[in-house]
């Protein structure tokens, strides 16, 4: 099943994508846990609206209430590979398909990381590897955009990963990928910058939902960023960043500023 969040008359609404079609069925629920309770119970979810599945209305897929980052977690990229690594975005960062980055005045190395984010579909609290992949509702594409100056500045990594417009996610939610061997790549201007699969992540998705799930709450809408492959690099005004993980598609921004 593929979800997206599209802009409607009616303002942002949540629906199925059919590709069969080219059509979005618009769903009943008003939020995201609206939406993961009506389609894990099997109610009626659809409201019976349909439009076009067109590009330019695309917004983020999730409406996170926080956004956690793991750091450090491919292995050319783990050099403490039993430490996790945690870092934390605000919403405010929440951008979505073709939503400009803007480079912040006080950074002169922002850069792109393409990474699989996890979407969380249930309230989950300390729980077993096991048991992750029923607390996932699904995947899409992050950029994890860095002002890696600021973060090196004294390790500020949070403060480096919260500005304005710098988590992308979209195009779509995917319930239907293997996250242990998603293939992403991400270019910048059409050339091929990173590349790489989840296998090659330390710490798995499931098991970093666990570890996750043992330090807090993770609630319906959070998103989780699993890590970025070898190639990170600056960015600059007028570049286009896209992500792309097979079996979820290509997340498309342009970079100003």
């Amino acid at each position: 099943m593929e979800i997206v969040r599209v802009r409607t008359e009616r303002g942002a609404s949540y629906g199925r994508v059919d590709r069969a079609s080219g059509t979005v069925h618009l769903l009943k629920g008003e939020t995201f846990v609206e939406i993961v309770r009506d389609l894990h119970e099997g109610v009626a979810a659809e409201s019976g609206q349909l439009v076009l599945f067109e590009e330019e209305l695309l917004l983020a897929p999730a409406e996170p209430g926080k956004i956690i980052v793991i750091g450090r977690n491919y292995g050319g990229r783990a050099e403490e590979a039993g430490r996790l690594v945690v870092h934390l975005k605000p919403p405010t960062a929440v951008i979505g398909p073709n939503d400009p980055v803007v480079l912040p005045r006080i950074s002169r190395d922002t850069r792109f990381e393409g990474e699989l984010a996890v979407v969380i579909g249930r309230v989950c609290r300390d729980i077993a590897p096991e048991q992750a992949d029923g607390a996932v509702f699904g995947y899409t594409c992050a950029n994890d955009v860095t002002a890696w100056d600021v973060g090196s500045d004294g390790g500020q990594w949070t403060t480096a990963k919260g500005f304005d417009s710098f988590c992308p996610l979209g195009p779509s939610i995917t319930t239907d990928l293997d996250p242990l061997h998603a293939e992403i790549t991400t270019r910048v201007n059409g050339e091929v910058r990173q590349s790489g699969s989840t296998a090659g992540l330390v710490r798995s998705v499931h098991q970093l939902v666990a570890d996750l799930s043992a330090l807090m709450t993770l609630l319906p809408g959070d998103v989780l960023l699993t890590g970025t492959p070898e190639g990170s690099a600056a960015l600059h005004d007028g570049d286009v960043v896209e992500v792309g993980i097979a079996g979820v598609g290509v997340l498309r921004n342009p970079v100003s500023g």
